[in-house]
């Protein structure tokens, strides 16, 4: 999955973006942004680290 799609307000996303109306606001919100504190920081690698399995 290469290019872009418009969303709903007309700005280009990433394509897998088209696959649920939700995942626009977490394309704009969530994913690709810098995290800078240590809470959100831990709370990512936490949530990733549950994600792929492992404890």
């Amino acid at each position: 999955m290469s290019g872009t799609v418009p969303g709903p307000d007309g700005r280009p996303r990433c394509r897998w973006c088209a696959a649920a109306p939700e995942f626009f606001a977490y394309h704009d919100r969530e994913w690709g942004v810098p995290v800078v504190e240590d809470i959100r920081l831990f709370e990512k690698l936490c949530l990733e680290s549950f994600q792929s399995g492992l404890s």
